[in-house]
């Protein structure tokens, strides 16, 4: 009776000191780009739960998870939605934000500056009052996206040339892969596309800031990437050799980087 007692007080002692160990780090908010949804962060999002993160994957609107029509869609509303993520922990959170993810947690973050501990961009834009994506991707020359978007006015979406996405979002992955993406490329609402966000000196520029750079990439060019963070210093960087996706191509590593600015 005695060892069965003893250990219980070990198991209990361990589940406090596990909970401790958890409560101690900051959840993590991950914050999709433009064509892509929150399933794109499953494999991130198992590996920093297995290290006691706490993870919420947000679901932009205008996806299969979380539909809207793209007349109803707006930059706006991107950033309202990753409020009301951050309004549901009790603590703030450091947040990920995914390619154009970066202007819409710039936006977040303008609008509840208390709620994030850190901002990670991620092959993200990471912009300046005013800016926009379609204002940012006109500066950089070295991106190869360019020729392959369409924009369907009438239908205010935007998409991705079929046969591009492959070398676009998947250059350096392994060809399972590559043969894969071309399919989970989403259509993207267009307005949020074209519409500028406005930051703040006192809101977000006060937000502790870090960046990750794939080396590789085709969407948002390792060159320019070196440019915004160059604008727009930042604590702490990271490269990964990979291209624009690497939750899908690298995401032990990318999680690796994210708990690494988590501390």
């Amino acid at each position: 009776m005695k060892a069965l007692f003893t250990s219980a007080i070990a198991v209990a002692a361990l589940a406090i000191s596990s909970n401790a160990m958890a409560a101690e780090k900051p959840p993590i908010v991950l914050v999709h780009g433009a064509f892509e949804n929150d399933q794109v962060w499953g494999h991130v999002t198992a590996r920093l739960e297995k290290d006691g993160y706490k993870v919420v994957a947000v679901d932009l609107p205008g996806r299969p998870g979380n539909p809207a029509t793209p007349d109803k869609v707006s930059l706006g509303l991107y950033g309202d939605t990753v409020v009301a993520a951050l309004n549901k922990l009790d603590r703030p959170a450091v947040v990920v934000g995914h390619s154009f993810g970066g202007i819409v947690i710039a936006d977040a973050a303008e609008k509840a500056p208390a709620k994030i501990r850190t901002l990670v961009f991620t092959a993200a834009y990471l912009p300046h009052d005013g800016d926009s994506l379609v204002s940012l991707a006109m500066q950089d020359g070295d991106a190869k996206v360019g020729p392959h978007l369409q924009i369907r006015k009438e239908q205010g979406i935007a998409s991705i040339e079929y046969s591009a996405r492959a070398d676009l979002f998947a250059n350096g992955g392994p060809e399972g892969l590559r043969k894969a993406i071309p399919d989970l490329i989403l259509d993207e609402p267009l307005a949020p596309l074209a519409t500028p966000v406005h930051v703040t000196e006192a809101n977000f520029g006060r937000i502790d800031k870090v960046y990750i750079h794939t080396a590789m990439d085709q969407v948002i060019s390792p060159s320019f990437q070196a440019k915004m963070v160059k604008d727009t210093p930042v604590r702490q960087q990271f490269t990964l050799p990979t291209g624009h996706t690497p939750f899908l191509t690298d995401p032990e590593e990318l999680a690796a980087d994210i708990e690494a600015a988590a501390k």
